[in-house]
Order: structure tokens, then C-alpha cells, then sequence
């Protein structure tokens, strides 16, 4: 009974977006959510890449 109901609000969901929303905007979300997951994505490579370097030559001074 829980799984036909879940459907059911899954479909009253995915049919109110559609109406609501225009395809260019649901695109334009997409996209936006893109880059900055991708600046994000960026960003924490190059930390880490510094770290590993740091880490790699920084060595330890006794």
C-alpha cells in the first residue's frame, strides 16, 4: 500500500513541475547546478593537489 502511494505522490509531483515549469528554465537549473558543482569540484582538487605537494616536499625540520 506504502509503495502505491509513494508512486502515486511521485507522479502528482513530476506532473505539477512539468506544468509549472518551462523546459528553458528547468534547463538553465540544471546548468546552474552544474557549474557550481564544478567550481566546487575545482576548487577542492586544487586544495588537495596543494596539500599532496605540501606534504610531499614540505618534509619535517628536526
Amino acid at each position: 500500500m506504502k509503495s502505491i502511494l509513494r508512486v502515486t505522490y511521485s507522479l502528482c509531483l513530476f506532473l505539477v513541475l512539468m506544468v509549472s515549469l518551462t523546459s528553458c528554465e528547468v534547463i538553465g537549473d540544471i546548468f546552474e547546478a552544474g557549474a557550481w558543482t564544478g567550481g566546487i569540484l575545482v576548487v577542492a582538487l586544487i586544495a588537495l593537489v596543494i596539500w599532496v605537494v605540501s606534504r610531499l616536499f614540505g618534509g619535517r625540520r628536526q
